[in-house]
């Protein structure tokens, strides 16, 4: 942007009203392309409604809940077929050859303790997929709240791009606030739009696992200070556009990579 007029640049302007005129609508332009000025098309944060006293289960990449279920295993998730490799491993421990949780501490940014991480382990799912369940690839334009924003609305049709994966979920218990990011849908319904958009805080379509509406990682588990590793507990939970997501553990590596 072109510097503003400084002494004897200044009061030449002051002298030519055509001059101001044409400085404020270039300075006015230079704001709305930095995106200074606010934007129709942008969601604010604040728009996101709150979704009050859900309760949410813990789950681990690496995790094999029931082999002979189509989801009951995290070795892969609904928008990584390669989920563990991608993350870089079981995000717990191995106990005779099965990939089991374990709690975090703050004093390692709830970090997994025997492995090094690819991805943010500050992850969870809801149970909406856009990729995998035609009905919500078909309904996501509409349902979506961030759908007309870039990039996601130059993919629109696109079955190889995901408007869910990777977007923030801001998640509170009592005065604890943590951040994670979406990498899987679930838990049991794959299309419970009203609920994961709805601005009514309407509760979840399945009444499995204590009628769960999300499910969370170890690190979010212990970072909101879950009395269990294995029991639900109720949060409260919204949407948040990146910009506003503070900086904390849940930023020290954040995930980017697409559907594969």
């Amino acid at each position: 942007m072109k510097r503003p007029p400084r002494g004897r640049e200044a009061v030449a302007s002051a002298r030519h009203p055509r001059a101001l005129a044409t400085a404020f609508l270039s300075v006015l332009c230079c704001l709305i392309l930095a995106g200074c000025v606010g934007n129709d098309d942008q969601s604010d944060s604040d728009d996101y409604p709150l979704h009050t006293d859900i309760q949410a289960t813990t789950f681990w990449v690496g995790e094999i809940l029931d082999p002979d279920a189509s989801d009951g295993s995290q070795v892969i998730s609904t928008y990584d077929s390669l989920w563990l490799d991608s993350y870089g491993g079981c995000d717990g421990v191995w106990i005779d050859d099965s990939c089991e949780t374990e709690a975090r501490f703050a004093e390692n940014d709830y970090f997994p303790t025997s492995m090094e991480p690819l991805q943010n382990p500050f992850y969870l799912d809801l149970p909406f997929d856009d990729i995998n369940n035609g009905r919500a690839f078909e309904m996501r334009d509409d349902v979506i709240p961030w759908a007309a924003e870039s990039p996601y609305a130059e993919n629109s049709g696109d079955r190889d791009f995901s408007y869910m994966k990777n977007r923030w979920v801001e998640i509170s218990r009592d005065d604890l606030t943590c951040y994670g990011q979406i990498q899987d849908a679930g838990p049991a319904e794959y299309n419970d739009y009203l609920y994961v958009f709805g601005d009514d805080d309407r509760r979840p379509k399945s009444t499995r696992w204590n009628n769960a509406g999300l499910d969370v990682s170890p690190a979010l588990n212990s970072c909101l200070e879950f009395d269990d590793l294995d029991l639900t507990q109720a949060v409260d939970w919204r949407f948040i556009n990146e910009e506003d997501v503070p900086d904390g553990p849940w930023t020290r590596i954040v995930t980017t990579s697409g559907v594969q």
